[in-house]
């Protein structure tokens, strides 16, 4: 084929490309969750999925698809057409944190996937049950420290962000405590409020509700400003652990292959609605955060390597 035909070819496709995209989208969307209701990924999804179908008119659909740590919903949204009609809300879990922790995964969270744009950040709380006799980071360390072994930490499953954030805390803290694994973020939440376990890593949005009824005490804010939320609450390196640095973070993927211009309207889309919807993700205990495409991928890069780092120091796998 000669230099001008292929180019003619090329010039056709791009034409193509484009004008698929000025229609996009011409049905309905499906938005594969990869945690149950009820939950800050479910909740996100859902209402960046009202707004994309005000936006477009064309019905968004939630398709929540737990199971393995997101692993079940991240493989189905790989297996979609490349389309620009499946989209994943995925989270530094499934994207960063996975693949350094299942030996065998169905899935490269860099090369299958399609990143669009982060939607919001949530800054994870330190909390305790209220019979613990602490009230900041620095006095739970040397609690731990006088009782190796003997305090526990709840998490949704190993290799959860919770167990993750954990994990990290301990090696910071030179402490050791007891994981007690459940099979969902809101048991793991429901065994500190009961006491069964003594600390958990959480979300603003999933713990909310415990501390404002007093079930649950917050010991710090791990992020590397205090949270609007709780002003008063200092940060985990204020408060005793210098440098201890947890925020999970939300973002909309497609499946590798997606059309450059769908890729494009897309976050041009969720952009403007996390900018439009910032008071809502802020009452509901996140920050809004949008980027590019390119900027997303290389926070995915950059935590890859951050957590397979905890993983091999802690030795955690999932499988």
């Amino acid at each position: 084929m000669s230099r001008l035909r292929i180019l003619a070819v090329l010039g056709c496709v791009l034409v193509a490309s484009a004008a698929a995209a000025q229609e996009y989208p011409t049905k309905a969307i499906r938005l594969i969750i990869p945690f149950g209701p009820g939950g800050t990924t479910d909740i996100l999804g859902r209402v960046i999925g009202e707004r994309l179908t005000a936006r477009w008119g064309q019905q968004v659909v939630i398709d929540n698809r737990p199971g393995a740590g997101g692993n079940i919903a991240a493989e189905q949204t790989v297996r979609s057409p490349a389309d620009g009609y499946t989209l994943f809300l995925g989270s530094m879990g499934t994207q960063s944190i996975n693949v350094s922790i299942y030996s065998k995964l169905a899935f490269d969270p860099l090369k299958d996937f399609a990143p669009i744009s982060l939607v919001a950040n949530s800054a994870n709380l330190l909390l305790v049950h209220p019979s613990i006799p602490v009230r900041n980071v620095r006095q739970f360390i040397q609690l731990a420290k006088t009782k190796p072994g003997r305090l526990s930490y709840s998490t949704s499953g190993s290799g959860s962000f919770n167990h993750m954030s954990a994990e990290l805390f301990q090696l910071l803290a030179h402490v050791g405590m007891i994981h007690i694994p459940y099979k969902s973020g809101s048991q793991a939440l429901t065994a500190v409020v009961s006491g069964e376990a003594d600390l958990i890593f959480q979300t603003i949005p999933a713990a909310l509700p415990f501390m404002e009824s007093g079930r649950l005490r917050a010991l710090a804010v791990c992020s590397n400003e205090r949270h609007p939320l709780f002003p008063q609450l200092p940060t985990a390196s204020e408060s005793g652990l210098p440098g201890f640095e947890i925020n999970t973070w939300y973002g909309i993927l497609a499946p590798a292959g997606t059309p450059r211009a769908v890729v494009v309207k897309l976050n041009e889309a969720i952009v403007q609605i996390v900018n439009a919807n910032r008071k809502r993700f802020l009452e509901l205990g996140v920050d809004p955060v949008s980027n590019t495409p390119e900027q997303f991928s290389a926070l995915v890069v950059a935590d890859l390597n951050k957590w397979a780092k905890v993983a091999k120091a802690a030795r955690i796998r999932a499988d």
